[in-house]
């Protein structure tokens, strides 16, 4: 294993929920933004997890808590880590949702329905549950599963994208809490530059910053006003003019973020320095895929033992028939000015890179633009890397803290 794919697997590791729910939860309390919360004056606990790392987190939720129950949803193509007979598992859409979707947004509503007013709910949230737990408004499922598919290839950023997921939903931005009577707390890791919360998992247990006014703001934005269903704009309109009622604008729990893009950085820092590297951390890298390659190689400055550390989430406008993902697209775009002696990598940190199997890529040399441009062009960077090499395959992580990815000179 060369040194990039040591950093690299440090900050893997570094994501893996085992390590931080215990910093919270211990056998006799929970802590949750400040405050403790006995286990001993609770009748029960409930644990509600969703997201790409729901059956990570509930596990070691679980080990120590020994909870009476509840719901895990977690992606169709994942075989659960986690299996006890006192726990419901649903593999639902990601990254669009379906039927399962909907089915695992009625099931929690019931568990919170039914929870008796001394119990304990604990929610385990994660980045990907926007798309596993689904109950449209306005519109039917399979218009909202057009919706995300546009929303996702628009190169709209994900808070754009859950802002408008938020509006046509009647549980995300806080409104699942609507259906809960007993004390309730929420756990996250956050898979969002910036950490919002009313933006990670499309604030499923937060609140909503948004209005129904912002989401048209977005459809005007990306141009998506002949692309998307009708049905959606009217609710949106509708939403403008008070026909359709706003998401909570204040929290009804509390949220904890437990894990961030920042943990797998700087753990990756320690470890690059520890192989005698000198590392600049660039953190909160977003938008346009090509933008982004740029401002990461100025970043980089070409020096014996030198390493560049970055993370966070770009995005892609769709124009081409190709498959990839904006890890690929990330390494792709950096190719042709790629410096001697120098290596560029950069992986989703749940596993999986766009519409591919793959968790993104490493390269080690320059190549022409001439040669990367047809790719770029057909968003094919996968098929780049099948050609030249590079491709990088983890599986499903069972975690989700942003994409993270490094430049590294060797000699």
């Amino acid at each position: 294993m060369n040194d990039a794919q040591k950093i690299l697997c440090a900050g893997l590791d570094a994501a893996r929920p085992s390590l931080h729910i215990p910093k919270y939860i211990t056998s006799g309390k929970l802590v949750c933004s400040g405050k403790s919360h006995r286990v001993s004056q609770y009748e029960r606990i409930w644990l509600v997890a969703m997201g790409k790392a729901s059956d990570t987190m509930a596990k070691a939720a679980h080990d120590i808590l020994h909870a009476d129950g509840g719901i895990v949803v977690i992606p169709k193509n994942n075989k659960s880590v986690f299996y006890n007979k006192k726990f419901q598992i649903i593999h639902a859409g990601h990254p669009t949702p379906n039927q399962n979707s909907v089915i695992a947004a009625k099931k929690i509503i019931t568990l919170l329905e039914n929870a008796g007013k001394d119990d304990l709910v604990v929610f385990l949230i994660s980045g990907g549950a926007s798309a596993l737990v689904c109950a449209p408004q306005g519109i039917t499922i399979q218009q909202k599963i057009k919706t995300t598919k546009i929303l996702l290839e628009s190169g709209a950023a994900i808070s754009e994208i859950n802002a408008i997921r938020k509006h046509l939903s009647g549980v995300k931005g806080g409104k699942m809490l609507e259906n809960l009577h007993c004390d309730a707390i929420s756990y996250v890791m956050s898979d969002v530059v910036g950490d919002d919360l009313g933006s990670i998992a499309s604030g499923m247990t937060y609140c909503d910053k948004t209005t129904f006014s912002d989401c048209l703001g977005i459809v005007s934005k990306h141009n998506l006003g002949k692309k998307l269903p009708k049905s959606v704009l009217i609710r949106l309109r509708n939403g403008t003019k008070g026909k359709a009622s706003e998401t909570p604008k204040k929290p009804k729990i509390p949220n904890q973020i437990i894990a961030s893009n920042f943990t797998c950085l700087g753990v990756m820092s320690k470890k690059a320095k520890s192989l005698g590297y000198s590392v600049v951390v660039f953190p909160n890298v977003a938008g346009d895929v090509a933008l982004a390659a740029q401002k990461i190689l100025r970043k980089f400055k070409s020096s014996k033992k030198s390493c560049l550390i970055f993370g966070g989430e770009t995005t892609v406008q769709v124009r081409g028939m190709g498959k990839g993902g904006r890890n690929q697209e990330l390494v792709l775009n950096m190719i042709p000015q790629l410096p001697e002696k120098t290596i560029v990598a950069s992986i989703g940190t749940d596993g999986i890179d766009g519409n591919t199997k793959h968790a993104g890529a490493i390269f080690d040399h320059a190549i022409d633009y001439a040669i990367t441009k047809p790719y770029l062009q057909n968003n094919d960077s996968n098929s780049f890397f099948k050609k030249f090499g590079g491709l990088i395959r983890t599986g499903p992580t069972h975690t989700n803290l942003q994409d993270i990815g490094i430049i590294l000179q060797h000699r």
